[in-house]
């Protein structure tokens, strides 16, 4: 019998596709799938090292796809929650899509399906929390920065939002937890890296790096914010629900809550 083996790629998403297409083209029987850099060798597993191969990630986009645009969509929302292991969970659940006995990707009574589903779920709501709570500050170089510290690995999702609806200005969205961020040259959107000394949040203390008149700004709005509050109405506990309090110290108009 052949030895069961661990499938290790560049942490990468088209990476991960891959190495599905390996594992299906040459049935390699798999152990497990992990990232360069973070993987722990099985006691009775060998492992073998994926290179990145564009036209082999494509077929397996497309195959998926053409089984349902759920289904892609559970597969990249659930690989971006960076959940431990979630791999090869996605490849089991790819596997099962390719199945007779499957019928349906909303067949939740399966343990495999609802728990990618869900998944998908949590970082769909991330993404669109990010969308709502990105606060942009103007720094003295005339480029609008904004940190964000989601849960999940959202920032390949926000970024069509983003180029959009800012098209006409620079802007960075930079994630501190994962060390990297977006940058808007007017032109297109790409992926940088940044020395960070801190993390510039939306707080009383002033920063050198930003313009004075972005404080100006933030305490109108903070005054509006405040005017528009009807203090007899207040439900904190819906509030927070909306708005939970990891997210507090990157928006303005709680500058003054933090």
């Amino acid at each position: 019998m052949e030895t069961a083996k661990i499938l290790i790629y560049d942490g990468s998403f088209n990476g991960f596709l891959t190495t599905v297409f390996k594992a299906f083209e040459e049935k390699v029987p798999v152990a497990d799938i992990q990232r360069n850099g973070s993987c722990q060798n099985g006691l009775f597993s060998e492992t073998e090292t994926v290179f990145t191969q564009m036209d082999k990630a494509k077929r397996v986009w497309k195959g998926i796809q053409a089984k349902s645009n759920e289904a892609i969509k559970n597969v990249y929302f659930a690989y971006l929650s960076g959940q431990r292991g979630i791999e090869f969970v996605l490849y089991r659940y790819i596997r099962k899509l390719f199945s007779k006995n499957t019928t349906s990707t909303f067949d939740f009574s399966d343990d495999l399906i609802l728990k990618i589903s869900q998944l998908a779920r949590s970082v769909g709501r991330e993404k669109h929390r990010m969308e709502a709570f990105v606060r942009f500050q103007l720094t003295k170089d005339g480029i609008y920065f904004a940190n964000i510290e989601p849960d999940f690995d959202v920032l390949p999702l926000i970024s069509k939002h983003f180029r959009s609806r800012y098209a006409d200005q620079e802007w960075i969205i930079y994630d501190v937890k994962r060390k990297y961020g977006l940058y808007h040259n007017l032109e297109s959107v790409e992926i940088i890296s940044l020395d960070l000394k801190e993390i510039y949040a939306n707080s009383v203390r002033k920063n050198d790096v930003f313009q004075g008149e972005e404080y100006r700004y933030q305490d109108l709005w903070n005054d509006y914010f405040k005017s528009t509050h009807i203090k007899s109405r207040i439900n904190r506990k819906l509030h927070t629900q909306h708005v939970p309090k990891r997210y507090w110290k990157y928006l303005s108009e709680k500058k003054e809550a933090v």
